[in-house]
């Protein structure tokens, strides 16, 4: 399935995984859960290298609402790309999307996928504003 993401979607970052054996099912295929955790770990990975962990005791980021659509079967042995796109910044969230694909095969996506993300002051359990540096990643 060939996928057009719209203008104001924003490529942030770019990671390649392996597919490992027990990221497969009983049906010979990246299991559905392990979508997510390839989101999961493209979002971590990208927030690091911005230098912005979460802080179990400060500020980070939680997801509020993900969700993955499954167009191709990924199997091992093999590579998953993810790209990682935002949009839509708010006072304290924006939009997360991904797209996999295999290496070597530009615009050809396995999956697709998203996460609405919410900047949380975690001691205090609420929203916080977005702060300034996550605002200009996500803007400029």
């Amino acid at each position: 399935m060939k996928l057009e993401l719209p203008e104001q979607k924003k490529l942030v970052h770019e990671t390649t995984f392996p597919i490992r054996w027990g990221d497969m099912d009983a049906m010979g295929h990246v299991n559905n859960t392990v979508y997510f955790r390839y989101m999961e770990t493209a979002r971590i990975d990208w927030l690091r290298s911005l230098g912005g962990e979460p802080d179990a005791r400060g500020e980070g980021v939680v997801i509020i609402n993900a969700f993955c659509n499954f167009h191709r079967q990924l199997e091992y042995p093999g590579e998953v790309l993810l790209k990682s796109y935002v949009s839509d910044p708010g006072r304290s969230s924006y939009e997360s999307w991904m797209t996999m694909e295999k290496p070597g095969e530009p615009g050809v996506f396995y999956a697709t996928g998203g996460a609405t993300t919410v900047w949380v002051d975690f001691p205090r359990q609420r929203s916080a504003p977005l702060p300034a540096w996550l605002r200009r990643v996500l803007t400029d």
